[in-house]
């Protein structure tokens, strides 16, 4: 935030060398909310949630959606049984500057325990809690960044201090964002470019209907510990939710309705916008210097990946990708960009 009203006293200097500076700093009338709702994985509340989300999935009539109006009308109830279902399971958790990830329920017992007797015993049954959890969750954190078939650096990523950056008040054309809708309106000018772009449909060959094994061998590979869209369901959730045959072909009747009415609802496109800085800026007054990351409802992902692998596979078995193209391809990787590089260098 640039301070431009500020003003030097030096009548009140007095006996020191130095003058007094006189600034006036602006200061908004803005609720923020310290409360939100979360259900804690692997609780009992999740489990909750995941069946309740299981039964009224498998109410839905989806075996006959012939209109885009049915399309849309069908996803958004999905979306507010979804919303209901983690008000009614979700508990409210305070956020503090002392929160810590890996605070457990046992922890909060323990506490209160000795809050009320206040006993020496009871104080090294807690600080015994502590250590525990800090233990566990220690653990598992090493043992998911093993399994993600990392290196060892990836642990001093995660347990190394966060330096944040000095942040000035970002400029777009010329002007400072001193408020939230300036602000707004310069980062959505800057990061949805694509808005409203039209695209020519062209039919090219019979889309066959999706299959269970499409859908599972896809969201196998989805990390249950990616951050979720608006929607709050992670991918953990839906990996639960299509153990249920019926509740996967529910999935896959939405998805097979959203190729063949050639639309996508507007659910799926509904996101929350993280920005966060671009590490070793020297500035960051500019909008380059920050990196939108978009989280998309997850329903409307897992359909997209299905979507992908379909598409990669027709393109590969139809010889319609260039022998050159090595980016975004399964099997392919640098290493294969690398020696496609040496080879062209030694053969000159």
């Amino acid at each position: 935030m640039e301070l431009d009203n500020h003003s030097i006293l030096p009548d009140s200097r007095l006996s020191s060398d130095h003058m007094p500076l006189s600034i006036d700093i602006p200061i908004f009338d803005k609720i923020i909310h310290l409360l939100k709702l979360i259900i804690t994985p692997g609780s009992e509340q999740e489990m909750d949630f995941i069946k309740d989300v299981v039964s009224n999935l498998k109410s839905f009539d989806t075996s006959n959606i012939e209109d885009i109006a049915s399309l849309d009308q069908i996803v958004n109830q999905l979306g507010s049984i979804i919303e209901k279902m983690w008000s009614k399971n979700s508990k409210k958790s305070k956020i503090s500057k002392h929160s810590k990830q890996w605070w457990s329920n046992l922890c909060s017992l323990a506490l209160n325990t000795y809050r009320t007797t206040r006993s020496r015993e009871n104080w090294k049954s807690f600080k015994m809690t502590v250590k525990e959890a800090k233990r566990s969750f220690s653990d598992n954190k090493i043992q998911e960044i093993a399994n993600k078939s990392c290196g060892p650096w990836e642990l001093m990523n995660w347990v190394k201090k966060r330096k944040l950056p000095a942040t000035e008040a970002i400029k777009y054309n010329g002007l400072s964002c001193l408020t939230p809708n300036s602000l707004w309106d310069a980062l959505h000018s800057s990061f949805n470019m694509a808005l409203h772009h039209q695209v020519k449909r062209k039919l090219c060959q019979i889309w066959s209907p999706f299959s269970r094994y499409e859908f599972k061998s896809v969201i196998h590979k989805c990390i249950d510990t990616s951050a979720p869209g608006p929607d709050k369901m992670s991918w953990r959730h839906w990996k639960l939710i299509i153990k249920n045959n019926d509740c996967l072909s529910k999935i896959i009747n939405i998805a097979d309705a959203c190729i063949n009415l050639g639309h996508w609802p507007k659910y799926f496109k509904i996101s929350t916008t993280v920005v966060i800085p671009k590490p070793n800026k020297p500035l960051y007054d500019n909008l380059k210097a920050f990196h939108p990351i978009v989280l998309l409802n997850t329903l409307g992902k897992l359909v997209e990946k299905v979507i992908a692998e379909r598409l990669q596979f027709i393109v590969a078995s139809n010889d319609f990708i260039h022998p050159s193209q090595l980016g975004s391809l399964k099997f392919k990787s640098t290493f294969d960009a690398s020696v496609a590089l040496t080879h062209i260098i030694h053969s000159g």
